[in-house]
């Protein structure tokens, strides 16, 4: 699986994820990729161009923006959203709650259409769709 941490979680947990995941899932961190500043809708677009991407991400703007929201809609992306509760967490929980869901996350994107969302959740083992 190929997963892109976005800019609202930090570069370390990328690679932590990539790390121990290595030979198995390529994660990458979107600074690591575009370099600072790349607008949601541009890493959309391509990523979505690219084909089936997983995206970890702390930026729930995405989720009501409405621009933002019909490009990944529309996208060949899968979304994995950090409860507000989640996201004011420490990386530590952070980090946490993401490897606990890890097989939830994997099978979760292989199930579904591309342009799907969920909530990871602050503590419940169950994900909600958006």
């Amino acid at each position: 699986m190929k997963v892109l941490v976005d800019e609202n979680l930090p570069p370390a947990l990328a690679r932590s994820l990539n790390a121990l995941f290595n030979g198995k899932h390529d994660i990458i961190h979107v600074r690591e990729r575009y370099g600072p500043g790349v607008t949601d809708l541009q890493w959309i677009r391509e990523l979505s161009a690219e084909g089936r991407w997983v995206v970890l991400s702390g930026d729930r703007r995405i989720t009501r923006n409405k621009a933002e929201y019909n490009a990944f809609r529309a996208s060949h992306l899968v979304g994995f959203f950090l409860s507000k509760g989640l996201y004011k967490s420490p990386l530590v929980k952070q980090m946490e709650r993401i490897l606990a869901l890890w097989q939830t996350i994997e099978a979760q994107s292989a199930l579904v259409q591309g342009g799907a969302m969920f909530e990871l959740p602050m503590s419940s083992t169950r994900i909600k769709q958006i």
